[in-house]
């Protein structure tokens, strides 16, 4: 992966997505991009997402995810960032 070419997203998921398998789920679809990052529940019931990887790649894995979670979904509010290439894989945070 270019690091000149990734981006980061930072992305806050808002429904009924705490208690499904959400996250799981998430890190099952990440698996399938080539991405890297965070996935974890936040104590307001929201989901955040924290991904880096090329645009395409970061769009494929949020549009998976989104196809297979949307039942759970209200909104879904996203920020553009540079990457910082910290993360080594895509994880589940606690």
């Amino acid at each position: 992966m270019s690091e000149s070419l990734s981006q980061r997203r930072d992305v806050l998921i808002a429904g009924d997505v705490q208690g499904v398998g959400f996250r799981y789920t998430a890190r099952q679809i990440a698996a399938g991009h080539a991405v890297t990052g965070l996935v974890r529940n936040l104590r307001d019931g929201r989901v955040q997402i924290v991904v880096e990887g090329q645009p395409q790649e970061i769009d494929g894995f949020l549009t998976a995810l989104h196809a297979r979670m949307q039942r759970y979904i209200r909104t879904v509010t996203a920020n553009e960032l540079a990457a910082t290439g910290e993360f080594s894989s895509f994880e589940i945070r606690f």
